[in-house]
């Protein structure tokens, strides 16, 4: 087993088979896809490390797989849903289909400017831990949820605030990652949106849970395990970004040293 709260430079698929059967409890990751499998000069083998987050995912674990699509000679490619189907093909359950709404790039010709990327949930088994984010509800005053006042007008019945929120949709919404002001990351040119990577840990892991980033980056993943009471592990490819990852994370690690 490697070590906790570390991210290894290397390829990732050799790094996971150090890992135990079964010892991982999230994985949040998002790949290269597509034009950009080549990534700083490197290139990753999808199947192998797909068969190999099966195994170490333990039974009720979830992998959060963000991904999105190429358009080549005008046509999508359709590798995130080749993906999703491989991961199932491997065992993992499509537990739900999200999606990753975000401030898209213009784009020239006959086509709408493309705004979301999937996040794919899949679960071995049945998803063990679920702490789902919550949302304020939208109030719809219909006569038999609503009491008339000394004026006349219809306004909704007294609750308790439990009853004003509600489980948030499948749709998330999150500025990309070289908008959210993350100076000390911008030299990577794929950053993840630390919110997203927050929202999706805290809903599928608890304290002390181990989650796993195969395609570590600038970061992000192990900065909000950190935050969150999680423990991680990184793999990294390239020795460049491993340092940025770990310049912005520093303070993070020692933070969590004093609990």
């Amino acid at each position: 087993m490697l070590d906790l709260n570390k991210i290894y430079c290397g390829d990732n698929l050799t790094l996971i088979k150090q890992l135990d059967d079964g010892c991982i409890d999230l994985t949040v990751t998002s790949p290269p896809y597509d034009n950009l499998r080549t990534y700083n000069g490197f290139t990753w083998d999808f199947e192998g490390l797909a068969k190999e987050l099966y195994r170490v995912t333990k039974d009720g674990g979830v992998v959060v797989w963000v991904v999105g699509d190429a358009t080549v000679n005008g046509s999508e490619t359709g590798t995130s849903f080749r993906q999703a189907l491989y991961f199932m093909e491997c065992g993992f359950r499509l537990h739900d289909t999200m999606i990753y709404q975000k401030d898209g790039i213009p784009i020239n010709g006959k086509r709408y400017k493309p705004d979301f990327e999937y996040m794919f949930v899949l679960s071995k088994n049945t998803p063990s831990k679920f702490n789902p984010i919550m949302k304020k509800k939208t109030c719809v005053i219909t006569r038999d949820k609503a009491q008339r006042g000394s004026d006349g007008e219809f306004r909704p019945r007294s609750s308790n605030n439990t009853d004003m929120y509600c489980v948030k949709n499948n749709i998330w919404y999150y500025k990309v990652g070289m908008l959210e002001g993350n100076s000390e990351c911008s030299l990577h040119p794929g950053v993840f949106p630390e919110k997203l990577s927050e929202d999706q840990i805290i809903s599928w892991s608890n304290h002390g849970d181990i989650v796993l980033d195969p395609f570590m980056g600038s970061g992000t993943t192990a900065k909000m395990a950190l935050k969150n009471q999680r423990n991680f592990i990184g793999f990294e490819i390239s020795q460049e970004y491993v340092d940025l990852a770990n310049t912005r994370i520093k303070g993070w690690k020692e933070q969590s040293r004093l609990f």
